[in-house]
C-alpha cells in the first residue's frame, strides 16, 4: 500500500523547519495569491531619464548623488571650467528636475566630495575647492555641513581630503581614505549623528588586511559590513575588494583564489567608479578602467562571494526614433486605465543603456538603481540620468543545502575504506556517483561484490523491480555498502568529498605550510580521480599561496607527488631576480635533494622557453550540471525511492530529496514507507505531470525556469515541502505577472481553475475577452471543459451583445 501524500488542511507553515529562513509576509495557499500584473518594471533594465536641463543645472561630473524619499539630490561637482555648489532635485515619480530650496550660506563650490543622508538631513564632508580655470587656491577641504548647512563640530579634524569614501553605519558617519593634496590616505574616521552638538570626530584603529591608501573609491554597506572596490592607490592599484567588520574594526581582502579559471573574474582595476548595494549584491558601474571606460554592470554576491557580469534586458537598447508607441513607464507621468496602455509621443528617444564613464554618482531607490551625470568621452560632462532596475529573489541554497547533507552524514548508504590504516569516510551513493565517474566505477564494483558474496542475503542487499519495464531496480542497501579506496588518506579525501557536495572547498590559512601541502594532497586525489574542476581549485589555491617562505618545501613535495604542473610554477618561482639570491641562502635549500638543487640551478642559467597552449581550458562539470544530468537519466540505476503522482511512477533518490526538503526528510526519518513508494500532493491538489517534472528540477540543481502555468501548481509548494526559502515562490509569482500571454492563457487558465487561484482566473479571463479574436483562433479552446467555457461565455457576455454571445457560444 502506497504512502499518504502531505497531510491535507493545516497551516502549510507547520511543515517547514524552524531553522528554514522564509518571508511569511508571502501567502503560503494559492488560493490567496494576489499578484500585481502590471505595470512593472522589466528586471535588469537600463532606462534613459530626462537629462537636467542646462537652466536648471549644468552638466557635471566629480558630484555626489544621494537619495531621500523618493527624490535624487545633487550636489556640487564641477562642469569641466568651474567648480559648482548648487542643489539639484530629481523627483523619480514624475521625472522631473527642479533647483532644491536652500537657505544659509551654502558650502563652497567643491568637487570629489562625499555625501550621505542620515534621518531627514544630507551631511556634506571635504572635497577639493579653488578655481580650476586658473588653477589658482585649489586645495582640499575638511568641514562638514548639513543640509540646511549649518557648520558642525570643532575639536580634533581628519586631516582635509577629497576623492574619499563616506557611508552611515549605526547612527555614524563614516570616512575612509581619499587625498589630502600631497599623499593618499588610508585612515579611517567616525562622527556620531545624533546629538550632535556633543558629539566629536573619532579616529579609528583598524586591523586586518587594511587597503593600501587610495582615492576615487566607492564605498557600500552590505550585511553590516562596509566594502571598498579598486581605486587610485598609484603603483599599487589593484582590483581587490576588502571588506570591513564595523564591530571588530578588521579588514579582510576578499579572496579570488576560488573563482575558477573560466568564470565570471573580478572587474577590471579602474577608479572614478561607483558601487552601491542592494539586498546581498554589490553592483559597480562604469570608472576609468586601464584607459578605457566600460560600461557593463558587474555584480557581486556577498553570500557565494561570486561576481558576474548582469546582461542587460533586451529593451534596455531601444535606438532612436520619433515616435514610441504603447510603451508605459511606471516611475514617470503616463496614462495607465482599464488596462489600456496608451501611446507617448518624443520628439526624439535616446539608447537606454548609459555609455562608459567615470566620475558619476549613484543613489538606490526602493528597487532601482539611479545614475546621474560624470565624464564620458572626450572629456565631455554628462547631464544624463538612467534608471537600472534590480532584481531581488532569494537565495539558492542549492550547494547549501547539499552541504549540510555531507555535515550530518544522515541518511549515508556507502562508507569508504581508505588506504593503509582503513579510516572510514560515509557518504551518499547519489551524490557520488553523480560527480565522479572514478568513484562511481568504485562504488559499481562494490555492488557486485556484495551481490555475488551473497546475493540471497536480504540483510545485505534487498532489491526488487518497479514495475517500470523491469528496468529500473530499487536498492536499498543494509548495511551500509563498503568501497574500499587504497590510494587515498582520510584528510583529503574529506576535501575531495566536500567539494562533492558542494562544488568548492574551504580554504585553509593561506600561506601556512601544512595547510598547504594538505591541498597538495588534494590536487593529487583530484588529478587521480579526473575531477579537473578540483583540480583547478587546488592549483589555483598552491599557486597563490606559494611564497618565499614555504616555495621549498612545496616544490619538493610537488617533485615527490609528480605534480608537474605545480612544480614547474614553484621552479620559476625561485629563480625570479626578486627571489632567488634569498631562495639559495636558506637553510631549506640546503636539505633539497641533489637533483633538484641541479634542476633549479640549470634553470637559472638556461630558463626554458615559454610555450603557450591554444587548447581551452577543461574547467570540469559543476555541481548543477552534473545534478542535471543525473535527474534526466544519468543516476536511474541508483534510484531508492518511487514517487507516486496521480498512480503514475516517478524513480528518485532519497539523499537528494531530504537534503533539499524538510518534508522528505522528516519521512525518511521517521516513517519510511516500506514499499518505498510516496504519493506526491501539494496540500490536497496532485500537480500536473509537467509541474512535478518541473519541482523535480527545482529540488535536483535549483532550476527555477518554468512555463508560467507549472508556477501556479507550485507557488505553494516551498511551504508544503519544506523547502529552505521562498524562492521559487517569488519566482512563480514573477513568473505569473510577467509571462501570461495569448498563446499561453488557456493553459494557465485551466491550472488556475484548479488550483483555485481566483485572482489568476480572472485576469486569464480578462485576457481572453479582450483578446478574443485571437485566442478563439487556439486549437485547444475547444477542449476545455465545459465550466471554463461557461466562464467564458459569461465573461464575454458582460462585454458584448446578447445576439454576439450567442452566436459565439454556439461556435464554441
Amino acid at each position: 500500500m502506497a504512502a499518504a501524500g502531505p497531510p491535507a488542511g493545516g497551516s502549510g507553515r507547520s511543515k517547514v523547519a524552524p531553522s528554514v529562513d522564509f518571508d511569511h509576509s508571502c501567502s503560503d495557499s494559492v488560493e490567496y495569491l494576489t499578484l500585481n500584473f502590471g505595470p512593472f518594471e522589466t528586471v535588469h533594465r537600463w532606462r534613459r531619464l530626462p537629462p537636467c536641463d542646462e537652466f536648471v543645472g549644468a552638466r557635471r561630473s566629480k558630484h555626489t548623488v544621494v537619495a531621500y524619499r523618493d527624490a535624487i539630490y545633487v550636489f556640487g561637482g564641477d562642469n569641466g571650467k568651474t567648480m559648482l555648489n548648487d542643489l539639484l532635485r530629481f523627483d523619480v515619480k514624475d521625472c522631473s528636475w527642479c533647483r532644491a530650496f536652500t537657505t544659509g550660506t551654502p558650502p563652497a563650490p567643491r568637487y570629489h566630495h562625499s555625501a550621505v543622508v542620515y534621518g531627514s538631513s544630507m551631511f556634506v564632508f571635504g572635497g577639493y575647492t579653488g578655481d580650476i580655470y586658473s588653477n589658482s587656491n585649489l586645495k582640499n577641504k575638511n568641514d562638514l555641513f548639513e543640509y540646511k548647512f549649518v557648520a558642525l563640530c570643532s575639536g580634533l579634524l581628519p586631516v582635509a581630503r577629497s576623492a574619499h569614501g563616506a557611508t552611515v553605519y549605526s547612527e555614524k558617519l563614516w570616512i575612509f581614505a581619499g587625498y589630502d593634496g600631497n599623499a593618499r590616505l588610508n585612515d579611517m574616521w567616525t562622527i556620531g549623528l545624533q546629538d550632535r552638538e556633543l558629539t566629536c570626530w573619532e579616529e579609528i584603529e583598524q586591523s586586518g588586511e587594511i587597503p593600501p591608501s587610495c582615492c576615487n573609491f566607492p564605498v557600500a554597506v552590505c550585511k553590516d559590513k562596509m566594502f571598498v572596490f579598486s581605486g587610485q592607490s598609484g603603483a599599487k592599484i589593484t582590483n581587490n575588494l576588502f571588506q570591513f567588520e564595523f564591530k571588530e574594526k578588521i579588514w579582510t581582502r576578499i579572496p579570488t583564489e576560488h573563482l575558477l579559471r573560466g568564470s565570471p573574474p573580478p572587474p577590471q582595476r579602474r577608479y572614478g567608479h561607483t558601487m552601491v548595494a542592494f539586498d546581498r549584491h554589490l553592483y559597480v558601474f562604469g570608472g576609468a578602467a586601464d584607459n578605457t571606460l566600460p560600461n557593463e554592470l558587474h555584480c557581486y554576491d556577498v553570500d557565494s562571494q561570486t561576481w558576474e557580469v548582469i546582461q542587460p534586458s533586451p529593451d534596455s537598447e531601444v535606438k532612436h526614433s520619433a515616435f514610441l508607441s504603447a510603451f508605459y513607464f511606471p516611475s514617470c507621468n503616463s496614462s495607465f486605465e482599464d488596462g489600456c496602455i496608451y501611446s507617448l509621443p518624443f520628439v526624439h528617444f535616446f539608447p537606454q543603456l548609459p555609455s562608459g564613464r567615470l566620475f558619476h554618482a549613484a543613489a538606490v531607490i526602493s528597487d532601482a538603481m539611479y545614475i546621474f551625470g560624470g565624464t564620458v568621452d572626450n572629456n565631455i560632462r554628462s547631464g544624463e540620468m538612467y534608471r537600472f532596475q534590480f532584481s531581488c529573489y532569494p537565495k539558492c541554497t542549492l550547494h547549501e543545502d547539499y552541504g549540510r547533507l555531507w555535515e550530518n552524514r544522515q541518511f549515508s548508504d556507502l562508507e569508504f575504506v581508505l588506504g593503509e590504516k582503513e579510516e572510514r569516510v560515509r557518504g551518499h551513493t547519489a551524490i557520488v556517483t553523480a560527480r565522479c565517474k572514478w568513484l562511481k566505477k568504485k562504488i559499481m564494483q562494490a555492488r557486485e561484490r556484495l551481490k555475488q558474496v551473497n546475493i540471497e542475503d536480504e540483510g545485505h542487499a534487498a532489491c526488487q523491480k518497479d514495475g517500470i519495464g523491469g528496468n529500473v531496480k530499487l536498492c536499498r542497501l543494509q548495511p551500509l555498502l563498503e568501497v574500499p579506496i587504497r590510494e587515498a588518506e582520510a584528510q583529503p579525501f574529506e576535501v575531495l568529498m566536500q567539494f562533492l557536495y558542494t562544488d568548492k572547498i574551504k580554504y585553509p590559512r593561506k600561506g601556512h605550510v601544512q595547510d598547504v601541502l594538505l591541498i597538495m594532497d588534494v590536487y593529487k586525489l583530484a588529478l587521480n580521480f579526473k575531477l579537473s574542476r578540483l583540480e583547478q581549485l587546488c592549483l589555483q589555491y598552491i599557486e597563490a599561496s606559494v611564497d618565499l617562505q614555504n616555495v621549498l618545501i612545496v616544490c619538493e613535495n610537488a617533485n615527490k607527488l609528480q605534480l608537474d604542473q605545480l612544480k614547474e610554477h614553484c621552479l620559476n618561482f625561485v629563480v625570479k631576480e626578486s627571489h632567488f639570491n634569498q631562495v639559495i641562502m636558506m637553510k631549506e635549500f640546503e636539505h633539497l635533494s641533489s637533483s633538484l638543487i641541479v634542476e633549479i640551478v640549470r634553470r637559472k642559467q638556461q630558463p626554458p622557453v615559454r610555450t603557450h597552449s591554444d587548447q581551452p581550458l577543461d574547467i570540469g562539470t559543476s555541481l548543477i550540471q552534473d545534478m542535471k544530468a543525473y535527474l534526466e537519466g544519468g543516476g536511474i540505476e541508483f534510484c531508492d525511492i518511487i514517487l507516486l503522482l496521480d498512480g503514475h511512477p516517478r524513480p528518485a533518490h532519497k539523499a537528494i530529496l531530504a537534503a533539499r526538503s524538510s518534508y522528505f526528510e522528516a519521512m525518511f526519518r521517521s516513517f519510511m514507507p516500506e514499499d518505498g513508494q510516496v504519493n506526491i500532493s501539494i496540500g490536497e491538489m496532485v500537480p500536473s505531470k509537467q509541474a512535478f517534472e518541473s519541482m523535480l528540477r527545482y529540488i535536483y540543481y535549483g532550476e527555477v525556469n518554468m512555463p508560467p502555468e507549472d508556477s501556479l501548481y507550485l507557488f505553494a509548494a516551498p511551504y508544503y515541502y519544506g523547502f529552505s526559502n521562498n524562492r521559487l515562490q517569488a519566482y512563480c509569482k514573477q513568473n505569473l505577472e510577467m509571462n501570461v500571454t495569448v498563446e499561453n492563457v488557456l493553459q494557465i487558465l485551466e491550472a488556475a481553475d484548479r488550483t483555485q487561484a481566483l485572482d489568476m482566473k480572472r485576469h486569464c479571463l480578462h485576457i481572453i475577452v479582450h483578446q478574443f479574436t485571437k485566442v478563439s483562433k487556439l486549437p485547444n479552446l475547444r477542449s476545455l471543459s465545459q465550466p471554463l467555457l461557461l466562464d467564458i461565455i459569461e465573461s464575454l457576455a458582460n462585454h458584448i451583445s446578447d445576439k454576439q454571445c450567442a452566436e459565439l457560444g454556439s461556435d464554441i
